[in-house]
């Protein structure tokens, strides 16, 4: 008699072995600690700067914002970091359980050593009037709105296991709250965004996954020509380790996708608990009083050539009295008016007049930082859009003085002290080891119909480090979810394994409806909030 031999299916990579019971109670224990940390922090700052840190209203408020902002990061960990794991747990590089806190912490220590460059470049999408008047009740709405939007849609997507994208919703939630903000004020929906900034932004989200999906299966082929080792272009054997030096690169890459993830995607974060910050306790965070002792006289060179640079190309007519507000209107609408440079370059004489007349930013009076902060932050942005218009015909060393002057503001402006960074990253690296297992069965199992090899591994999460990094030195967020999600992909369509259209056409979809659907959620609870509040 003859038996047939049914071949079992190969078991997928063990997923369900935990942290335990000490890594349990250790997670719980870090969780409560960064909570004390987070609360002594901000009651030093206030008590340190003349603020009484015992005002209810306020600090329940910036209570409930931090949490809320620690949340999208906690979400963010789970829903994003999971890309990075997958590949060494498919591979056999790393244990489920190790992969995870492995991946933790490298997402701990990115966010710890992260420029700050992508916090203030998410911030500068928001609409200009909302950013100056960040600690009323439309400062709190729009915060409220564009966080609580963004995690409904992460959770939303992580529920379904569909590696949707958390910079594609954060940002689709601040257009949305800009847009929404335009129109309640009886102005275009088109007037509340910065769109320059956003199809900078939304080119380097757009063409990322295309990177990932091309570079990635180049790289696989070029694997296959120079490296002809049979064993890394087959199906990981269950419970067998790869070899030594690919197991190393496995790894290794694992850990710099990690890293890229905390110090790109914690940036976002940190700029907006950074906006609650100035919001509620602007004594405390609105200027950076850290500033060197040579500060002040660096300030007033660059101030007094800018001024310089303005008055050539202002008009006859005087500055107008009312200053700030042609700044304000420039930025929001980006029309070059007659008053505009006259109006700037009185900005910049009065920004300097009161850095110097106080002696240095330490100095300034509780009362009136607010004020210089929202004066230094108008003339950044209007200097950076001056210095971009044609028909004032700059030349590079005026653009060079430009730029030099703008540094110096945003030196004054643009910190992060490290508690916030702290808090951030316990947020994103306790995140990375709690919710990753839905997303990492979708990377590992359902985009190709084959098993993931160790060369296709290898290659997605190469490319996936390289790119992060990439957008991380120029300013950019990226999405982790798709730059390896799509170089996956990639070396599936290069080694002809076949894809799970499925599976692709559900990440299309997501990819799609993630801008419209978050800017619809942060655009109504905006209004609901604005009303609230």
């Amino acid at each position: 008699m003859t038996e047939a031999v049914i071949q079992a299916p190969a078991p997928r990579a063990d997923l369900d072995k935990g942290l335990g019971l000490a890594g349990g109670v250790g997670m719980v224990a870090a969780i409560f600690a960064a909570l004390i940390y987070v609360g002594y922090s901000v009651m030093a700052d206030a008590s340190a700067s003349g603020t009484d840190p015992l005002t209810f209203v306020p600090f329940i408020l910036l209570f409930i914002a931090l949490l809320i902002a620690l949340g999208f990061e906690f979400v963010n960990g789970f829903h994003d970091t999971a890309n990075a794991v997958a590949t060494v747990i498919y591979t056999n590089s790393l244990p489920a359980n190790v992969a995870v806190v492995w991946s933790g912490f490298f997402n701990f220590l990115g966010v710890l050593l992260s420029t700050g460059v992508v916090a203030f470049g998410i911030i500068s999408l928001l609409p200009v009037e909302l950013i100056l008047q960040v600690g009323s009740g439309a400062g709190y709405a729009m915060v409220f709105a564009l966080l609580l939007a963004a995690i409904i849609w992460n959770l939303a997507t992580w529920w379904l296991g569909i590696p949707a994208s958390s910079s594609h919703t954060l940002i689709g939630s601040i257009i949305g709250v800009g847009v929404a903000n335009a129109i309640m004020h009886g102005r275009g929906g088109t007037a509340g965004v910065d769109w320059t900034k956003a199809t900078e932004i939304g080119r380097a989200l757009l063409i990322s996954p295309i990177v990932g999906f091309s570079v990635a299966a180049l790289l696989f082929l070029a694997l296959k020509v120079l490296v002809r080792n049979k064993a890394l272009y087959e199906e990981p054997k269950p419970g067998v380790t790869p070899p030594w030096w690919i197991r190393g690169l496995l790894i290794f890459t694992c850990t710099g996708v990690s890293f890229a993830h905390g110090s790109n995607d914690g940036q976002k974060g940190m700029g907006l608990i950074m906006l609650i910050l100035i919001g509620v306790v602007p004594t405390a965070y609105a200027l950076n009083r850290a500033v060197p002792a040579a500060y002040t006289a660096e300030f007033a060179a660059r101030s007094t050539e800018a001024g310089r640079i303005l008055a050539l190309r202002s008009t006859d007519a005087p500055p107008p009295v009312d200053f700030r507000a042609p700044v304000t209107r420039y930025i929001a609408e980006k029309t070059l008016a007659p008053d505009t440079a006259p109006a700037v370059a009185a900005l910049v004489a009065e920004i300097n007049a009161q850095v110097q007349g106080y002696g240095s930013l330490a100095k300034v009076p509780a009362a009136q930082v607010r004020n210089v902060r929202n004066d230094m932050y108008l003339a950044s942005e209007g200097v950076k859009r001056l210095s971009k218009e044609e028909s004032l015909a700059l030349n590079p060393a005026e653009v060079k003085a430009f730029d030099a002057y703008r540094g110096s503001l945003d030196k004054g402006t643009r910190f992060i002290p490290n508690w916030v960074k702290v808090a951030v990253a316990f947020a994103l690296g306790l995140g990375t080891m709690i919710g990753w297992k839905r997303i990492v069965v979708t990377v590992g199992e359902k985009i190709g119909k084959s098993h993931m090899t160790y060369a296709q591994g290898a290659s997605a999460e190469l490319v996936a480090m390289a790119t992060i990094f990439s957008a991380d030195h120029f300013g950019l967020p990226v999405s982790t979810t798709h730059v390896l999600s799509s170089g996956v992909a990639g070396t599936m369509a290069a080694n002809k394994s076949g894809l799970q259209w499925n599976t692709l056409r559900n990440l299309a979809i997501a990819w799609v409806l993630t801008l419209p659907v978050s800017m619809m959620l942060s655009g109504g609870l905006y209004v609901l909030f604005s009303k609230i509040f």
